[in-house]
């Protein structure tokens, strides 16, 4: 598989209530297709978020953002463009960051969050010397995190509220 450039396509998810940033890589290929956040059928994300906020898993992009607003979270990722193969966050390289201060300097931000190591790991590299914030890595809802069940990640997840 060959690299390819990636730009972030699509905006961030927040609003001045926002409280609780979770911050991923990279938008997936198929999340690239969908034009919105964990888009891969078999990321745990919107199921696993859905049974924190002890609401119904959403469906469309319209009620995952009502979720997201309603509950005070925010969603974004660390990285606005690089150089990848595919899906494979451990490919990638030549990172630009994303400007969170889009959303720091607009919100009541209490807590950062990290899904999975890599994006805990970006996050420290390219964003935490601009932002002087730290960062809680979560494990990784990705399908290619198989390892943990949706109930280890719900014990672990459980921190966001």
């Amino acid at each position: 598989m060959e690299y390819e450039h990636i730009t972030h396509s699509f905006e961030p998810i927040y609003n001045e209530d926002s409280e609780i940033l979770i911050l991923g890589t990279l938008p997936s290929v198929k999340s690239r297709e969908n034009n919105f956040y964990y888009g891969h059928k078999q990321n745990r994300f919107w199921k696993l978020l859905a049974k924190l906020c002890k609401e119904e898993t959403p469906q469309t992009i319209e009620e995952k953002t009502s979720m997201l607003l309603h509950h005070h979270i925010a969603i974004w990722d660390v990285i606005q463009s690089c150089d990848i193969k595919g899906s494979s966050d451990s490919s990638i390289k030549n990172v630009t960051p994303t400007d969170l201060n889009q959303i720091l300097n607009h919100c009541q931000i209490r807590q950062i969050y990290a899904n999975g190591n890599k994006a805990g790991a970006l996050y420290k590299k390219y964003q935490q010397p601009l932002t002087g914030r730290e960062i809680l890595v979560l494990p990784s809802t990705s399908p290619a995190n198989a390892a943990w069940s949706l109930e280890r990640l719900y014990e672990k997840w459980s921190v966001i509220h």
